[in-house]
């Protein structure tokens, strides 16, 4: 399967979390993709011209949230059968990688930029099950030994 034959299904929050997918474009760009994020004003300007699925907002820390969202992810993962799920956070990742991973999906997580000197509680949830684990600075590598330290993404 050539890399630009994979499905993509890119997984995050509103915000800071989108706009960290969005600038991977040089690499979604050619593939087939979707997208689960929050039904909000940036996501739906950002995101008109793709593929979306809205996921229950808001989702941090709420067990009703988690519920909701992983049965979201069951029938969204069911009827798209990606290849690959990215993340950069946050709580909606949770949910997609754990089904994904039952799955068989390959996943990778992208500790969020602002995170230099603390672990998400989504990275620390997603670290468990990621296939590729990636921070955007050295010093993260002392909360994730084996995540790989690719810079910033910006």
């Amino acid at each position: 399967m050539g890399d630009s034959k994979i499905k993509v299904c890119l997984v995050g929050s509103a915000g800071g979390h989108l706009n960290q997918l969005y600038i991977l474009k040089p690499y979604w760009s050619d593939k087939e993709r979707f997208w689960a994020t929050f039904d909000k004003e940036d996501s739906r300007s950002l995101l008109k011209d793709e593929k979306v699925y809205h996921v229950y907002y808001p989702s941090n820390r709420s067990l009703k949230a988690l519920i909701i969202n992983t049965s979201r992810a069951v029938k969204i993962l069911r009827k798209e059968m990606p290849d690959l799920i990215i993340s950069a956070g946050a709580a909606p990742a949770v949910p997609f990688f754990y089904i994904g991973k039952m799955m068989g999906i390959k996943l990778v997580y992208i500790e969020p930029f602002d995170r230099f000197d603390t672990r998400s509680l989504t990275g620390r949830l997603c670290y468990k099950v990621a296939d590729v684990f990636i921070v955007q600075w050295e010093g993260m590598k002392k909360f994730y030994p084996k995540a790989v330290n690719l810079g910033s993404i910006f």
